[in-house]
């Protein structure tokens, strides 16, 4: 038996959480997922079994950081799954973790390994807890707790430079750059400290997950007006973007799965 629910954040907490999705799975089947880039930073809690990372041949942590990424991972469960995810806005982690968000690009480190005790004693808690509703409870205590200590000053510059990139398909660094009033060096270097990866590569993972609302939305659309309407410069561009984002072509990936972005989907 599965279930699968998506919980919002309270008012207080929405300008820096996306949403929280929770998934069990009871079953003596292994599962296999793929996990592609979305542009956003999460905090996993495995109160039942981890699953195991193909790439690297490893147990995800019991509960750890899984930073922005550029590459599809392959999971597979090993036995009963009880997940609680905390997906972050783009700009939003940074509000709560004392690390640049740049250290878990790519990356996944458990909350044992950054240093933040009370987080640490928070996972251990989720872990001792079966009931969704108070583990949401406990998460959403502790965060707005770590509210009052953050300067805002640089994320509403990065805030109001990821609202540009939402709109506009085609948008170059500088453009970016310009509307945070930063120059050029300055902004790649707040802007990869707070979001967790260098302007052009969250941009491209943006475009793909365009990608994949376009095509969600669309289901008939063309790849050549797909390409044109998501900021591609042609077909092939396109394609070699979907093939190192998700391992498979738009064709192969609509042919596997329907496809559903994480990040468009739920702005």
């Amino acid at each position: 038996m599965e279930t699968f629910n998506i919980i919002y954040p309270s008012p207080a907490l929405a300008p820096y959480i996306r949403y929280y999705w929770l998934l069990k799975v009871n079953t003596v089947s292994v599962i296999s997922e793929t996990s592609i880039p979305v542009g956003c930073i999460n905090l996993i809690f495995h109160r039942g079994s981890r699953m195991f990372s193909e790439p690297t041949k490893e147990l995800q942590p019991q509960s750890f950081i899984g930073g922005i990424s550029t590459e599809f991972t392959e999971l597979t469960s090993t036995g009963n799954v009880d997940m609680i995810v905390v997906v972050f806005q783009p700009f939003g982690a940074r509000t709560f973790f004392p690390l640049p968000m740049s250290e878990f690009f790519n990356n996944c480190i458990s909350v044992n390994d950054i240093g933040d005790i009370s987080l640490q004693e928070l996972a251990n808690r989720i872990q001792d807890i079966r009931d969704s509703k108070l583990s949401i409870e406990l998460i959403e205590r502790h965060f707005i707790k770590q509210l009052h200590s953050f300067d805002h000053y640089n994320y509403k510059r990065i805030a109001t430079a990821i609202e540009a990139v939402n709109n506009q398909p085609q948008i170059d660094v500088t453009t970016l750059s310009d509307t945070a009033c930063l120059s050029y060096k300055q902004f790649t270097r707040i802007f990869t400290e707070h979001v967790g990866a260098k302007p052009k590569e969250f941009t491209r993972i943006i475009r793909f997950q365009r990608a994949l609302y376009v095509l969600q939305t669309t289901p008939q659309i063309s790849l050549t007006q797909l390409a044109f309407e998501c900021g591609y410069y042609d077909q092939p561009h396109l394609i070699k973007e979907f093939k190192a984002f998700s391992g498979c072509t738009p064709s192969e990936f609509v042919a596997k799965c329907s496809p559903y972005s994480d990040y468009f989907s739920t702005l």
